[in-house]
């Protein structure tokens, strides 16, 4: 396979809505360079990046996918990813190791939900950005509209460099930036060449003139020669674009037909022109804050950005070349572990296909397979500190659900192929609740959660049941409680023998010492489910051995561990033990395990007890006209409305809602909404559970 230099590497990632057409674009892309012979469809299921079963099934991209393509002595990575936003961290990923983002809007929609979430990643990761105006010659397509939302969305530095035309009945594009006209055949290709029409000059005049000030206003220099002639001729415009796209200021907008391959050719060569490559970037600062240079005389650095398993490969890892060139059998350290791995296999992959190549250089897109313990977010270097690239940010989990195995006899197979799904996806989480002794499973939807089903029985044969999840509460008490317990069993020989006499008191953060006992020590046990156990030893004469005092904290804790309520954690609690008796021969450490155990149980049911539920903090996104749904539905879940912003035409409602009330949420948002709402949550805090729902809980 021929070199390239870091130079004529151009890395792009086709972001965009559902059925915006990124997967055909890409497809027409690797058809026009000749890396294919025959595109493929969706429908026929044959194009190359929607290569796995579940999207034969879907009709629609679940994954993103690698492909590389050359067009002009450049070569162009592609990744192909998702429409939808359950499958955001496959978008988060490919946009972290772009140097580009190809942004597809549907021109019979304009700019969606999708684009507005896929923006935000964009946005925040301040990278170059060209948006292609998808679909435009379909009967319902509205260039003007589409763009018009474009603006909407990033601002007046949204500027045209085609636009959409029909003439003589013949679909054609005007290229502002080459002042040239491009006519189509029915069947799209090739296009012919041709002057502007005298009837389009004016708006082209305009529009090329808008883009030579556009491309001024980025580098001073340029500005000069603007005001020196006018005008700057096309490279110095290119120059100019580029220097915008850097500086997250101009966002080219390109119109094509992605299906008839219209447009699709000139979208590539401004690729090739303009669109930065991985040496034009800012140097990256790695975690410990070292500069990696983007070149290839560097020490090798490699970001591993993906990693998937296939039956005949095992664990493929998709990484980026940061720095330096890796070539085959190159030994490098894992930054995470330390632990030294060696790169055995070097390959360029298009879907499914790979090609085997002996050396990859800096700014191009890789896969190895075979090593040992890289994940997804490692870096790999020749040294072992110092070049930690930084990781990427998953968003949390919007559904969280308990998961077992249908039969009982799969549960490892079950969790070894979660596991396997977790190192694939970052945005699954795994966890087992010791408290409610549940393996919970956090996703970003339910078609992400129907897709990690079908993935558990169609790939690993495993049959999975998902409920919803036990809430984890807590008890406490809301006054003070006092409460003694004997302890006293004999049996023949040695017997069993305690009395304590306790007081227990709610605790808080800043709380005054007790008054009106002699206080002789003091014990704070910070509780692992949060919230303390704070013990006071008041005992005065002797009445109890000092060395029974771990012994009465244990028998507390024990109760602590599984409340008297719901069997839930207990937690703010202070407890004084003041009195009680021993015996010379029969008091043991069980034996006051055992009274504490019971004299705080006891103290604790007299104590005016409660149940605490945990309550998440969420923001919900919601377009404006859709805000009273949406209200009305968070106040059937309890939440409490702490305020709202406005953000363009959208609303962002603030509330607390009980984690209880929040199963199925995200379901009934998207369904209220048409999928153009979108939230995000934390938790927040424990809050008292009311008293009608708290007397159910008990009762159940």
């Amino acid at each position: 396979m021929k070199m390239y230099d870091e130079k004529h590497i151009k890395n792009v990632v086709f972001v965009g809505a559902h059925n915006s057409g990124k997967t055909t674009l890409a497809e027409t892309m690797l058809y026009e360079a000749g890396i294919i012979n025959r595109r493929g469809s969706i429908e026929a299921k044959n194009t190359v990046s929607d290569y796995h079963e579940i999207e034969h099934e879907r009709q629609a991209s679940v994954f993103a996918t690698p492909l590389h393509t050359a067009w002009r002595n450049y070569k162009i990575n592609i990744i192909d990813t998702p429409g939808l936003d359950d499958y955001i961290g496959e978008i988060i990923s490919s946009i972290k190791v772009s140097d580009t983002i190809t942004t597809v809007i549907n021109a019979k929609n304009g700019v969606e939900i999708g684009t507005e979430i896929i923006w935000n990643y964009i946005d925040k990761y301040h990278k170059p950005t060209l948006f292609v105006i998808n679909q435009i010659d379909h009967k319902d397509a509205d260039f003007e509209n589409s763009f018009n939302s474009i603006k909407k969305l990033v601002g007046n530095n949204a500027i045209k460099i085609h636009y959409p035309l029909v003439v003589d009945g013949s679909q054609c594009i005007i290229d502002v930036l080459k002042m040239k006209m491009y006519k189509f055949g029915a069947q799209g290709g090739k296009p012919e060449k041709l002057k502007i029409p005298e009837n389009q000059k004016e708006i082209a005049n305009q529009l090329h003139n808008e883009l030579v000030e556009k491309a001024a206003e980025n580098d001073e220099e340029l500005m000069e020669l603007y005001f020196d002639k006018g005008t700057l001729n096309e490279d110095e415009m290119r120059a100019g674009i580029k220097a915008g796209m850097l500086n997250h200021d101009v966002f080219p907008v390109f119109c094509v037909s992605a299906l008839k391959d219209m447009g699709t050719g000139r979208l590539m060569g401004f690729i090739d022109n303009v669109a930065p490559s991985a040496a034009d970037l800012k140097p990256e600062q790695s975690v410990e804050g070292n500069e990696i240079k983007r070149n290839k005389d560097a020490e090798p650095v490699l970001f591993v950005f993906k990693s998937i398993y296939q039956p005949n490969l095992g664990q493929i890892t998709f990484f980026k070349v940061k720095a330096g060139e890796v070539s085959v059998n190159d030994k490098l350290i894992n930054s995470r572990t330390g632990e030294t791995e060696t790169i055995n296999q070097l390959y360029i992959m298009d879907g499914k296909n790979k090609e085997a190549v002996d050396t990859l250089t800096t700014g191009d897109i890789g896969a190895t397979t075979k090593l040992k313990a890289t994940k997804t977010n490692d870096t790999l270097a020749t040294k072992k500190e110092g070049f930690t690239i930084k990781p990427i940010v998953y968003p949390d989990s919007r559904v969280v659900k308990a998961v077992s195995a249908e039969n009982a006899n799969q549960e490892e197979k079950l969790s070894e192929s979660l596991k396997r799904l977790q190192s694939q996806d970052p945005t699954i989480v795994m966890k087992y609740s010791n408290e409610t002794k549940e393996t919970l499973l956090g996703c970003q939807g339910e078609l992400h959660l129907a897709t990690i089903t079908w993935t558990l029985e169609n790939v690993y044969g495993v049959k999975a049941i998902f409920k919803k999840p036990k809430i984890q509460y807590r008890e406490t008490i809301q006054r003070s409680a006092t409460a003694n317990y004997r302890h006293k069993k004999q049996s023949g020989g040695s017997g069993q023998f305690a009395q304590v006499h306790l007081k227990i008191e709610p605790w808080y953060e800043g709380i005054q010492e007790p008054e009106g006992f002699n206080i002789r020590g003091k014990e704070v046990v910070d509780l692992t489910w949060g919230g303390k156990l704070v013990f006071y030893n008041c005992i005065v004469g002797g009445a109890i051995d000092t060395r029974y005092l771990p012994s009465v904290v244990k028998g507390i804790l024990e109760v602590m561990e599984s409340g008297p309520l719901t069997d839930s954690y207990v937690r703010d609690i202070r407890v004084l033990l003041f009195d009680g008796k021993m015996h010379a021969v029969d008091s043991n450490d069980i034996s006051f395990k055992i009274a504490a155990a019971h004299a705080f149980k006891e103290a604790f049911l007299n104590a005016n007890p409660k149940l605490l539920e945990p309550t998440q903090e969420i923001a919900v996104k919601v377009p404006e006209e859709m805000v009273g749904n949406v209200m009305t539905e968070l106040q059937s879940r309890r939440a409490m409305i702490l305020g709202i912003e406005n953000q363009d035409n959208y609303q962002i409602l603030k509330c607390i809602t009980p984690a209880a009330e929040l199963f199925g949420f995200s379901t009934v948002l998207r369904s209220i909404t048409q999928g153009k709402a979108t939230f995000n949550s934390k938790f927040s805090a424990y809050q008292t559970v009311p008293t009608a729902i708290q007397r159910e809980l008990v009762a159940s």
